[in-house]
């Protein structure tokens, strides 16, 4: 499955749209050298990259949150949270020679928590920062 920026996920806000679009080309880079066979060694850059982008932009959407006094921003940063400790558990229970179906799936399942943490809550967020 690949990941785009659909109507139904965007936020309004131009700073989060155009970061969400990045961690989704991250993402589909990495399913694609997962899809493709390619051992571990083609896909730690892009998990390096989608590891790194992941806390740069949650901590740019909670700056945003600060600044705009947001009333969800506590709810908001649990999730930040712990979505960054399950992609670091997840990646780093990928095998050296490559990941399994499980890994796969596990990841997958992973970022379709984010994609619908996007469709609801970051939309609250937009709607907030619009106001």
């Amino acid at each position: 499955m690949r990941y785009e920026l659909t109507k139904d996920l965007e936020t309004g806000n131009f700073i989060i749209d155009g970061e969400h679009k990045e961690l989704f080309r991250a993402v589909n880079a990495l399913m694609d050298a997962c899809s493709n066979g390619q051992g571990r060694a083609s896909m730690e850059p892009a998990i390096k990259f989608l590891i790194d982008y992941v806390d740069k932009h949650f901590s740019h959407e909670e700056d945003l949150q600060m600044k705009a006094k947001y009333p969800n921003f506590p709810g908001h940063k649990q999730f930040h949270e712990g979505y960054k400790r399950r992609l670091n558990e997840i990646v780093g229970n990928i095998p050296d020679e490559g990941p399994s179906m499980a890994d796969l799936s596990n990841l997958n399942m992973h970022i379709g928590a984010l994609v619908s943490h996007i469709r609801t809550e970051d939309k609250k967020l937009g709607a907030f920062l619009k106001q």
